[in-house]
């Protein structure tokens, strides 16, 4: 239910940005940033807007417009040259200069047409400073032209947009098939949101008005919040998730500080590089963290190790590609978007392939042993059950009906314990009422064994697939065996079921597992911790064992309904 609530605000989010980006495709879009005004005879720049192309290009305010829009306003004194015949000419003679026309700058257009032009649009204009303006000799003017093509957000813009159409299309299919990894098949659409909405909302920053510059930072921002959700729940441990989520968080409200700020400053400052850190960090930091630490110590020619390796890496570049996008919203970085994903198509090719083909080979051997393991389990306690029980049974009648009490009462001893070797075989109240129940009936036997209390504490939601409801019952059948045989009594044991999951954990309050007995189980040193880490696998599930620093044991399994 989240990961479709995720995906459709992804999906709105994209829509949000390609309606606004094309939006922008209007020639008079193009937002130079310059606010004329009319000072006597003049026609002036009165302001400049601080984040803005004009900003940019070094228009001041107080400069006298000369020409705007191929329009003459003011002509300004000028040399006048003597005609020059077609020898002097052939010869490279210089033209004499005859006098200064006219004598002093003088205003071209009639003075009830300056209002007029201060609220036209502009695409191109002369100016020049006021002290400038003040001079008499021609020689020393100094003219400043700037140049706004009203076409640029189109020209920009369609690139941009074409992009990032073709990552949302194009990733989306990707990331769906399973190519680029299992474990980010499910954030297809987010991560495909994430990375083409920066191209999307190019166009609105093609403008340089400080709304549309704005407005494309903060559907930015808002374009790795899914992704970034959905890297924050495969985070492993509850802590780091909550910490994972502050810290997204505040990245987020201190990236749409600095996007709010970087139009009310001029925008040659270094907050467009804060603005690419914050933004790329809402999504790159949950990635890393659900990446988990990767210790060289621990890496082993094995299902488990292979596949957590192959895991974090799809998260870490998940997490990764949208911050690479990011820093296209003003100057489109096109080729090193390019270049990161020809980088991780040749490392997927020649690397993580290989890799998910052993982990997939190696979870099918897992699999297939795990159902042959089930199977014999099955036919053993129906072998017990229709032949040795049934004459077992037998003998004790003809026990009985020879006088044979003491034989009898023997017999009858051993057929309970058969039973109970049955029922730990092939237990029927699983198949018929559900994990719950069953751990209700495996305390009972344990809490025998114990000699000390051990108990239950369950909340009954619905109820997990069948085969998660194996797994959690073997799980807990081979921690309560370790409570029992290496801990202390009180034991523990939690089991809560919902429609989103299921969680188990058993405590217990023994001197704790040693440190190493993680990379004992790879090496085939425990062999009962081994077996829970593969059923947890089996089902997608997160096993965590370990000491609390009081002593005693702590054994979690966590499984989340996909």
């Amino acid at each position: 239910m989240r990961e479709q609530r995720r995906d459709l605000v992804a999906v709105a989010i994209a829509i949000v940005a390609f309606v606004l980006g094309l939006s922008a495709f209007s020639p008079g879009r193009l937002e130079t940033g310059i606010h004329l005004g009319v000072d006597g005879e003049l026609l002036v720049v009165d302001r400049v807007d601080p984040y803005s192309r004009a900003a940019l290009d070094g228009v001041e305010p107080g400069m006298v417009v000369i020409r705007m829009n191929d329009v003459e306003v003011v002509r300004v004194p000028d040399y006048t040259y003597a005609e020059q015949t077609q020898e002097q000419v052939d010869a490279g003679e210089p033209p004499q200069i005859t006098g200064i026309e006219p004598d002093a700058p003088t205003l071209v257009v009639s003075a009830d047409e300056l209002p007029r032009l201060s609220s036209t649009p502009i695409y191109s204009i002369d100016a020049m400073r006021r002290s400038d303006f003040s001079q008499t000799d021609p020689g020393m003017y100094n003219f400043l032209t700037y140049w706004y093509p009203l076409g640029e957000p189109v020209e920009t813009g369609s690139i941009g947009i074409l992009a990032g159409l073709a990552l949302l299309v194009g990733g989306s299919l990707w990331l769906r098939s399973g190519r680029a990894g299992a474990s980010i098949q499910r954030l297809a659409l987010p991560i495909s949101v994430a990375t083409a909405t920066p191209f999307l909302v190019q166009p609105l920053a093609a403008t340089w008005g400080a709304v549309p510059v704005a407005t494309a930072g903060i559907l930015t921002i808002v374009a790795m919040l899914p992704v970034a959700d959905g890297l924050v729940e495969r985070i492993e441990a509850a802590p780091e998730r909550r910490l994972m989520t502050i810290a997204t968080l505040f990245c987020v409200l201190a990236a749409i500080v600095v996007v709010v700020a970087m139009v009310q400053v001029h925008p040659n400052s270094n907050l467009d590089v804060v603005r690419w850190g914050l933004i790329g960090a809402i999504p790159l930091l949950p990635g890393l963290a659900a990446a988990g630490p990767i210790s060289l110590e621990s890496w082993r020619a094995t299902s488990s190790s292979s596949g957590r390796l192959l895991q974090s890496t799809e998260l870490a570049v998940a997490g990764a590609t949208p911050a690479v996008a990011v820093g296209t919203v003003h100057d489109p970085g096109y080729w090193s978007l390019l270049l990161w994903l020809l980088a991780l198509a040749v490392a997927g090719r020649f690397t993580v392939r290989p890799l998910a083909r052993l982990v997939t080979r190696a979870q099918l051997q897992r699999d297939l042993i795990v159902a042959a393991t089930e199977a014999e389990r099955a036919r053993l306690a129906a072998d017990i059950h229709d032949e040795a029980l049934q004459e077992l049974t037998l003998l004790v009648r003809r026990l009985e009906s020879a006088g044979d009490t003491e034989g009898a009462e023997l017999g009858r001893t051993i057929a309970e314990r058969l039973r109970a070797i049955c029922g730990d075989l092939r237990l029927p109240i699983l198949d018929d009422l559900g994990v719950g129940p069953a751990l209700d009936w495996l305390v009972v036997r344990i809490e025998r064994l114990a000699g000390g209390e051990v108990r239950l504490e369950r909340t009954d939601g619905s109820r997990p697939p069948p085969d998660v409801e194996l797994a959690i019952f073997r799980v807990a059948q081979e921690a309560l065996a370790n409570a029992v045989k290496h801990g202390q009594p009180p034991i523990v044991v939690r089991y809560r079921s919902t429609e989103s999951g299921a969680s188990l954990s058993i405590d217990d309050a023994g001197p704790g597992i040693e440190p190493d007995a993680g990379s004992a189980a790879e090496q085939g040193g425990h062999f009962g911790l081994l077996n829970m880490q593969q059923r947890a696998e089996a089902i997608g599930a997160i096993l965590d064992v370990r000491r609390w620093p009081g002593g005693g044991t702590h054994v979690a399994l966590e499984w989340r309904a996909r």
